[in-house]
């Protein structure tokens, strides 16, 4: 089995398209369909489906996507320890982060880690959902990523970086009020700006402002994160928002109001258990020194019940 045909069997499994992952790859189509029927061979069983415009993975090409990944994550690390021995560090390292927590604080972290180590490129994808940062990094399709929520289980380990405030940040109009602190129930009476069910903000809104047999109304609801603050700009509604984004917000013209009760949420970053490349442990050690101070805590009369 060769690296390429693992890798052109992956670039198949994602586009579902022998012509898609040729065109990706770039590489000549026969020789992608050539490199398929000797890994198939190999395996001894078909891994897909071949249909009219496209492929569909058969139950082994499924059960074989795992083991795929990992294989070129251990190529990598692999490469990264030669590298790094022979004094060449490189290679690349992949991170998963929903849009909010991309921003900060993944930015920052990723700034200083580029800075120690401006040789490893850094990939930063979205996850499908805010639940699914733990399966792409379990799966080993990133190997490292962050989250609002602690994944428990032996598969992934994780590390409490911060926990960010969050305000609620709203128009300024006569209608919204224009200073804080305000009630989180009064914010969930509110019409409200939200980002889909999925995200990690709406996660943090629905659980935020729908306890104790509230409603929130949601007045706008849009897949497009970059929308809410202009959004909230043009007076359709509040939202909420972790501190520095509500603080960019306010700069734009919005009004940052502080909650009561407090209200902040956690910073997770978690990788698979197991051998790390060592891109992805000298990120890790990067975040621990930028978050070396405790993990500021809210005080006690100030935590939301």
């Amino acid at each position: 089995m060769e690296r390429r045909q693992v890798e052109y069997f992956l670039a198949v499994a994602v586009h579902r398209s022998f012509t898609s992952a040729a065109h990706t790859l770039r590489v000549a189509q026969p020789s992608l369909s050539h490199a398929m029927r000797l890994l198939e061979r190999e395996l001894g069983t078909p891994l897909f489906h071949r249909l009219g415009r496209g492929v569909v993975l058969t139950s082994a090409g499924e059960a074989f996507v795992e083991p795929a990944r990992q294989i070129m994550r251990d190529l990598e690390t692999a490469r990264s320890v030669v590298r790094t021995i022979a004094g060449l560090a490189g290679g690349t390292l992949d991170i998963v982060a929903p849009t909010t927590l991309a921003v900060d604080p993944l930015a920052d972290l990723t700034g200083a880690f580029r800075r120690r180590h401006p040789a490893i490129d850094v990939v930063i994808v979205e996850p499908p959902n805010a639940e699914a940062v733990a399966d792409v990094v379990r799966t080993g399709e990133c190997e490292l990523g962050l989250a609002d929520v602690k994944t428990d289980g032996e598969a992934v380990e994780t590390l409490e970086l911060c926990r960010q405030e969050v305000l609620a940040v709203v128009p300024r109009s006569d209608s919204f009020p224009q200073v804080g602190p305000v009630a989180l129930a009064e914010v969930a009476r509110m019409d409200l700006v939200a980002t889909a069910r999925g995200t990690a903000t709406r996660a943090l809104m629905d659980q935020a402002l729908g306890g104790e047999g509230r409603s929130p109304r949601i007045a706008v609801e849009t897949v497009h994160q970059a929308a809410v603050v202009p959004l909230v700009l043009a007076g359709a509604g509040a939202t909420l928002l972790p501190l520095s984004l509500a603080e960019e917000a306010a700069r734009r013209g919005a009004v940052a109001l502080e909650l009561r009760p407090r209200l902040a949420r956690p910073v997770w970053l978690m990788w698979r258990h197991g051998p790390l490349s060592p891109a992805a442990q000298a990120f890790i050690d990067v975040a621990r020194e930028v978050f070396a101070r405790p993990v500021a805590a809210l005080p006690e009369d100030d935590k939301q019940e």
